[in-house]
């Protein structure tokens, strides 16, 4: 006798809410890759260029010099070399220019890999500002409420773009311009007689600057909160024009404070008022606080002061201040608002 087998019906199990956050994440980075990935590279591209050309323009008024290289040591020594021969002078060099040379050469790896960071400040800044705007203004937030997502979970996943995915590509893309600097560097030392080791990878730290700024990621997407609150809250609530209200909002309200002194019934200044609110609401993408620019205070520049300004030691200190889990309170406070906000507009 044939038996026959049933098929019994396959219920797929809903995704996880880890897996919808992660295809939350991919969202936006295919939907913003122009500006997560292509804005900051192209900002390294162009100072690589320009220095390609520094270069150029350097090598010919080397070799077009009518004079000799005339070099002052600190020993004394004056030193005159035919052309340059940068061989020579490695040899010569002293343990205070060694020293001089490994500060400048970290100082002008930090300059050379700045391009990325200065676009990834506007990149975030405008991303936030639109990222719940622009949904309503296509009518696309329509089709994305539609699908078993929460306004939360969609509000923190454009909050991990911008605080973490934005900050590591372009740190990503700083530390690969950073590199291609250095070769490119190498290049015109070997052209000049000298060892690229010698004279620039082995006095200079470029692996330890690029940890350094990975390691720091965390702490400036803490830093960054209240910022990015302020924005997203404009973002879900203004019906038009969302950037104005970002910015006019903040300064006038500091403009009205400092003209009629409100801080002064808190015996407080309006200063306080610009650097605490006003700074704080549109200025949390710059990845630099109060505490770091205290601490550059008390370091010298010339003798290895940048590599321990970067240091983890040093920029997780900020986690012990005060003022960032308060900026990181209000801007919680912020995005849940903004979150809510999400639920009930979806005008265009």
């Amino acid at each position: 006798m044939n038996a026959t087998a049933h098929a019994l019906p396959v219920t797929k199990a809903p995704a996880h809410r880890t897996h919808r956050f992660a295809l939350l994440l991919r969202r936006e980075y295919w939907e913003h890759r122009g500006g997560f990935l292509w804005a900051p590279a192209i900002a390294g591209a162009i100072s690589l260029l320009l220095t390609a050309i520094f270069f150029v323009i350097a090598a010919i008024g080397i070799r077009n010099a009518d004079s000799d290289a005339d070099i002052l040591l600190d020993d004394g020594t004056r030193m005159s070399i035919n052309g340059l021969d940068l061989g020579l002078l490695a040899d010569r060099m002293s343990d205070a220019d060694k020293a001089q040379l490994a500060s400048g050469i970290d100082v002008t790896l930090l300059l050379s890999s700045a391009w990325p960071y200065i676009v990834m400040m506007f990149v975030m800044f405008f991303y936030c500002i639109g990222a719940l705007y622009d949904e309503r203004k296509d009518r696309s937030v329509l089709f994305w409420k539609s699908l078993p997502v929460s306004d939360g979970e969609t509000v923190l996943s454009k909050v991990v773009s911008a605080t973490v995915t934005v900050p590591l590509l372009a740190t990503l893309v700083s530390i690969a311009t950073m590199l291609a600097f250095m070769l490119m560097l190498s290049v015109m030392v070997m052209a000049h007689g000298g060892n690229p080791w010698q004279l620039l990878w082995g006095p200079g730290h470029p692996l330890s600057i690029a940890v350094y700024a990975l390691a720091a990621i965390p702490v400036y997407a803490l830093w960054a909160l209240p910022t990015v609150g302020w924005l997203m809250l404009c973002s879900a609530w203004a019906r038009s024009v969302p950037f104005l209200w970002a910015l006019l909002v903040p300064v006038l309200s500091g403009a009205f404070v400092t003209m009629f002194k409100v801080m002064h019934l808190f015996d407080l200044t309006s200063n306080w008022f610009w650097s605490n609110i006003v700074a704080r609401a549109l200025l949390g993408v710059v990845p630099l606080t109060p505490h770091d620019i205290a601490r550059m205070d008390g370091v010298d520049i010339e003798h290895g002061g940048v590599l321990r300004l970067l240091e983890p030691a040093g920029v997780y200190s900020n986690l012990l201040q005060p003022a960032l889990w308060i900026g990181v309170v209000a801007g919680v406070a912020m995005l849940v608002l903004a979150a809510w906000l999400r639920r009930w507009r979806d005008e265009g």
